[in-house]
């Protein structure tokens, strides 16, 4: 007798990924078994990163609510208050009933594209940049589509390539300002821009503003977050993984912003998805004021970390067959070195003679060759002695 039961796989389909370690990750492997001390210039962790964290952040849980449970879908008034204080605090005013709390701003991603997204739909990401968003798309069972940033002397978002790019399945275009790994940010001609083509395409705009903290200079082009958008639908995502380092504490947060209308009916929806879920932990809504507040000074220690890092990679790579590609915030670099081998080469390359680790930009969609990426955040000494290898190398 047929039973209808003809899928070869018991798992999902959703689980379409080779799951066979890479290249890079073996080499690796193999020079941390043979004992090698790998300089390690891919670093992200701000815990592992010699950071000193007040102790205002420890006192912060000590308060008698974290024993009491009273669920609320969007997250506790206090703690959208201290979100919003946030906001307050670098110029835009944002109301707390426009706050809600989420464990990460990949979970932000998981319900606005819940939001937004119907199976199969898609949605328009940046090229080059953060390469998580395939797995979180592919996790709701939508596309990402990309659109390209354009480098000529500086990154710029080329408005014509992601133009072409919708189709009627596209529902949002993700922002990542400042991007990952670029460093560039949204200017506010090219946001302008962004906003009619979202209203006349019924589009939504989701910005994540986690390194948005992180400028280099100021320059008043820029667009900071799209908090204070007025028209359409947007939503801006940070957290506390990055605005007070501590990816540990697992808070994010999502605003909505735009007409008004529009704003309200994505709410009540996003309230239904947050309260079917109820992710976001008591002990940390309730120590979300204090985290904020201290956390400017490990802001501080980061801003200072990053800035001698990039003055020093610009120092040792001067001269060199190697450049640092223009970079207005956050916490990485990016190096165009000679193609006599690929990037893939490159890194191994390094990793077996130096000892150094490094990231390939294929692992952020650069469209050519030959990328490398490095962060900032590494620790100083770390940090000179592995640049000064990769100079050596080169």
């Amino acid at each position: 007798m047929a039973t209808g039961y003809n899928r070869v796989d018991m798992f999902s389909s959703r689980f379409q990924w080779d799951f066979a370690p890479n290249r890079v990750t073996r080499v690796l492997s193999e020079r941390r078994r043979a004992g090698a001390r790998i300089l390690d210039l891919t670093e992200s962790n701000p815990t592992h990163a010699g950071l000193a964290y007040p102790a205002e952040m420890r006192a912060a849980f000590a308060d008698s609510r974290l024993w009491q449970y009273d669920p609320s879908p969007a997250g506790m008034p206090a703690a959208r208050e201290a979100v919003a204080a946030y906001y307050t605090r670098r110029g835009v005013e944002v109301d707390p009933g426009r706050i809600l709390l989420t464990a990460s701003t990949s979970e932000g991603y998981a319900y606005l594209f819940k939001l937004l997204c119907d199976a199969g739909e898609a949605v328009l990401a940046p090229r080059p940049s953060y390469p998580l968003f395939e797995f979180l798309a592919r996790m709701e069972s939508i596309e990402i589509r990309t659109y390209p940033l354009a480098w000529h002397g500086g990154w710029t978002i080329d408005l014509d390539a992601l133009a072409a790019a919708l189709t009627p399945q596209t529902r949002a275009v993700v922002l990542v300002n400042p991007n990952n790994p670029t460093g560039s940010f949204v200017k506010r001609g090219e946001l302008r821009e962004l906003v009619r083509l979202a209203a006349e395409r019924n589009l939504a705009l989701i910005s994540d503003e986690v390194f948005s903290d992180y400028p280099f200079a100021a320059d008043s082009e820029r667009v900071s977050t799209l908090a204070d958008v007025e028209e359409g639908l947007a939503f801006c995502m940070s957290g506390l993984s990055k605005v007070a380092g501590l990816p540990q504490m697992k808070l994010g947060w999502i605003v909505a912003a735009g007409g008004e209308a529009r704003r309200r009916a994505a709410w009540e929806r996003l309230e239904w998805i947050a309260d079917t879920y109820l992710s976001v932990g008591a002990p940390v809504q309730c120590a979300a004021a204090a985290l904020l507040e201290s956390g400017e000074a490990v802001q501080r220690q980061i801003r200072e970390r990053t800035a001698a890092n990039l003055a020093l990679a610009r120092e040792v790579v001067e001269g060199s067959a190697a450049g640092i590609l223009s970079v207005e915030g956050g916490w990485y670099i990016t190096l165009r070195v000679p193609r006599v081998r690929s990037e893939e080469d490159w890194v191994v390359d390094l990793l077996q003679n130096e000892d150094v680790l490094v990231q390939p930009g294929f692992f952020y969609d650069f469209d050519s060759e030959a990328y490398l990426v490095v962060s900032l955040l590494t620790a100083p000494g770390i940090f000179r002695e592995g640049m000064q290898r990769l100079r050596r190398r080169l």
